[in-house]
């Protein structure tokens, strides 16, 4: 969570470092703030709780300086208010520091050094910057004690810090959390993210943890934490600064579903051989092939597509999965297998509950992969081995796409292993994928009948549930979260067959009950746990697939392969939540309390 940005150089950073923060407002939204500091070593700090707009509003025209630092936050230590906000100064207002991450014992390092201070925050990240302070008092140059104070600090960050004593100098230092050093012509900038700067270079280099970094105009200085000087050459970031924008979108949330079909289509494109043959990594297939147990590990939405990507696996491959929440496997492992082998799915690729357990499974020594939208991010660096979602930046919070693009690369690894295994060819994967992209599209194109659907079952209701059996259980986990988290609706996803064990107890006259039916083995029963329902006064709603619908239903998905029959069902239920919360005057692409890339455990 939290973005950060900076820049050293010769042009004005104003209008640099708020253009930055805007594109990394995704990751947090609670307050932010920039500080400016000319060459004669005059800074001006300016921070609002609330959106970047708020912060815009307050800057005047003539603030400048050559040396900036900026930050949008989701709070952590301290409630979202302008005190909490970033930046941070010492007392003597010489240091101001940005940060992202959490600093584990601050309290006891506040205790040790710092009982007779004063703090103007009840934030962790204050304590980082009144240790430094303290440091230089007592005789440290600023180096010297910013290494110090980066030597004693357990847990995660992100640091961005200036000193009014040193103007043509930005200092920077990571450890777990994102970080990266964009290289311009007679400037240097930061960024926790490449798309926050593509507007002003398009060439970065990556930082590892535990490195500090003394950035001027046109010099970069990296140091280890044994003070080795690290050199590491600049990669190219494949980003078009268009793919960040809204163009004629409302909303992100509302793009980025249009944008599935065409996503599914590039996956299928990617991963093909030059005989037009699905393929992947030769490398990965022998690992997966020498395994006796797949672990999926993710969060929230990935470890959704884990549970159909286990369905997948399991069914085309022959090799028993598991599905994990990373919060959970990194504190509580399960008892593993003799040859394990692990996919860590992650839209940022930084989630920091996922680089927990991948960090414990290198130990180990078993082989691993991600399976990631970001090339380069931290996840896709320290796993073995890599695989791409190629669904392009992902910005809305609520998400979609890469939800999509999980599922449909789980496809094609499984359809490829399976088939390097010797298995019969069930499932002819690139032709189908190409099915519930033209389905998709269908879908898309009937936007008024699922806002009208809305409209008519989730105006005003504080409760609902998604159920279903087998796919459709699982595609009604992702569909609750899905209308939770951006309407704000209490919604839950239950097996159907388990609402008589206790959750119908919860149904009351007129709260809605959305019934998925896709799957020809169970819809029977299904249809019997939505009669269950309504006769206890739920308002039903039907998203059942061609084939399997019945007169009344609400929603008719088009046919799909049993397989992939998620793919589809998720296209009405995002759009059912993005229309719930416009509905309700939520702000669609940035709920509450929420944030985007969850790099803090």
């Amino acid at each position: 969570m939290c973005g950060i940005v900076g820049y050293i150089g010769h042009e004005n950073a104003k209008e640099i470092l708020l253009q930055g923060l805007e594109k990394l407002e995704y990751r947090g939204y609670d307050s932010s703030g920039i500080y400016l500091l000319n060459e004669t070593g005059q800074g001006e700090l300016f921070k609002e709780k609330g959106r970047i707009a708020t912060l815009q509003s307050l800057i005047p025209t003539a603030a400048s300086g050559t040396n900036g630092i900026g930050h949008t936050r989701w709070a952590t230590h301290g409630k979202p208010s302008r005190e909490n906000a970033h930046p941070h100064q010492s007392t003597n207002k010489r240091f101001t520091i940005v940060h992202n991450g959490v600093i584990e014992n601050f309290s006891q390092l506040k205790q040790m050094y710092l009982s007779d201070g004063t703090f103007a925050s009840t934030t962790d990240t204050e304590v980082i910057v009144q240790l430094l302070a303290k440091f230089v008092a007592d005789g440290q140059d600023t180096k010297t004690a910013f290494k110090r104070v980066l030597s004693i600090l357990k847990g995660s960050y992100a640091l961005a810090m200036i000193d009014t004593a040193t103007p043509e100098l930005l200092y920077v230092a990571k450890n777990k959390s994102p970080l990266l050093i964009g290289v311009g012509k007679d400037f240097h900038v930061v960024a926790s993210d490449a798309m926050a700067m593509i507007h002003v270079t398009d060439q970065f280099v990556e930082l590892m943890d535990q490195e500090m970094v003394i950035l001027q105009a046109e010099e970069m200085l990296i140091e280890n934490q044994t003070g080795e000087v690290v050199e590491r050459a600049a990669y190219t970031a494949l980003l078009d600064a268009t793919d960040i924008e809204k163009g004629t979108y409302p909303h992100y949330m509302l793009k980025e579903i249009d944008e599935q079909p065409a996503v599914l289509r590039k996956i299928v494109q990617h991963y093909q051989d030059a005989h037009g043959n699905l393929a992947v990594d030769q490398e990965i297939v022998a690992q997966m092939l020498q395994a006796d147990r797949i672990y999926i590990v993710a969060c929230g939405t990935s470890s959704h597509a884990g549970w159909v990507g286990k369905q997948l696996l399991e069914t085309l491959t022959h090799i028993p999965v598991e599905v994990h929440l990373s919060s959970e496997f990194g504190y509580n492992p399960p008892l593993l297998t003799e040859k394990p082998f692990f996919i860590f799915l992650s839209q940022s690729g930084e989630t920091a509950d996922s680089r927990q357990v991948l960090v414990q499974v290198k130990e180990w020594g078993y082989p691993t992969l991600t399976i990631t939208n970001v090339q380069g991010s931290t996840l896709s660096r320290e796993a073995d081995y890599t695989m791409l979602l190629h669904a392009g930046p992902e910005i809305a919070v609520a998400s979609t796409k890469a939800y999509t693009a999980q599922i449909a690369v789980l496809a094609v690894l499984a359809e490829v292993v399976g088939k390097s295994k010797g298995l019969p060819l069930t499932v002819d994967m690139q032709h189908e994928l190409g099915i519930v992209a033209n389905g998709m599209e269908m879908m898309i194109d009937d936007k008024e009948k699922i806002e009208q659907l809305a409209s008519e079952f989730l105006a005003v209701s504080r409760n609902a549930f998604y159920i279903g059996r087998g796919l459709d259980y699982y595609a009604s986990m992702e569909a609750a979260l899905k209308l939770k988290e951006i309407s704000y609706i209490q919604t839950e996803g239950f097996a159907a067959g388990e609402l008589k064990h206790g959750t119908i107890a919860l149904i009351e006259e007129g709260t809605p009950v959305i019934g998925m039916i896709t799957q020809e083995n169970v819809a029977g029963h299904t249809r019997g746990n939505i009669q269950e329902v309504a006769s206890r006064g739920g308002h039903v709603m039907v998203i059942a697939m061609d084939g399997l619908n019945e007169a009344g239903d609400d929603f008719i998905l088009p046919k799909t392969h049993p397989l992939l029959t998620t793919l589809n069902a998720m296209i009405p239920a995002q759009l059912l939540s993005y229309y719930a919360s416009l509905h309700r005057g939520n702000d669609v692409d940035k709920p509450r309390n929420l944030a985007k890339s969850v790099t803090v455990e």
